[in-house]
């Protein structure tokens, strides 16, 4: 792991966490576009906490969508270098859910539900404790959503890792250890 792309990575979201989301945005922009382009891991980790800086779910759509394919070029062990003890197979839902959550929001139902059913093709890799299940309730929540064609903004339940994430609505944990 590279402790300073790490740290750095740490200090934008905490300044999101914070409600700083301009220097947040910036921060990860600048380490995003920074040469050689971050690993995979870190890809993923960057495109989801920028996701959830943006308000507009098109703005998030884009970077949701780049998170979900650094996470193609993903290995376990490449993740395990940003979230020790994390495996692709348990983050996938969580990334499929926040596609769907951003389509939904745009009226795009059919494309959210596609991604409501890919979340829950992985849902078995997620453990059996609070993180796994607020992702399966985030899933009913989303999935119920979509089936009423419902485009506003969901409410969401508390995450179990609230005090290290981004957004709490957002549908990975947070920074504790590393992102995502």
């Amino acid at each position: 792991m590279t402790d300073s792309l790490m740290s750095a990575i740490t200090a934008a979201v905490t300044a999101g966490r914070d409600g700083d989301t301009d220097h947040a945005r910036a921060a990860l922009l600048a380490i995003w576009n920074q040469a050689p382009t971050p690993e995979a891991g870190y890809r993923c980790v960057l495109a989801h906490y920028l996701a959830d800086l943006y308000d507009h779910p098109a703005e998030a759509l884009i970077w949701d969508t780049r998170a979900l394919d650094a996470a193609h070029d993903l290995t376990d062990a490449e993740l395990s270098s940003v979230l020790p003890g994390g495996t692709v197979a348990a983050l996938r839902p969580s990334l499929h859910l926040n596609l769907a959550d951003q389509l939904r929001r745009l009226g795009a139902f059919d494309g959210a539900a596609e991604h409501v059913a890919a979340a829950r093709t992985h849902l078995s890799a997620l453990a059996a404790d609070s993180y796994g299940e607020w992702i399966r309730a985030l899933g009913e929540q989303v999935a119920a959503a979509v089936a009423a064609r419902d485009s506003a903004p969901l409410r969401s339940s508390a995450d179990p890792t609230a005090a290290s994430s981004v957004a709490p609505e957002r549908a990975t944990p947070g920074p504790a250890g590393g992102p995502p």
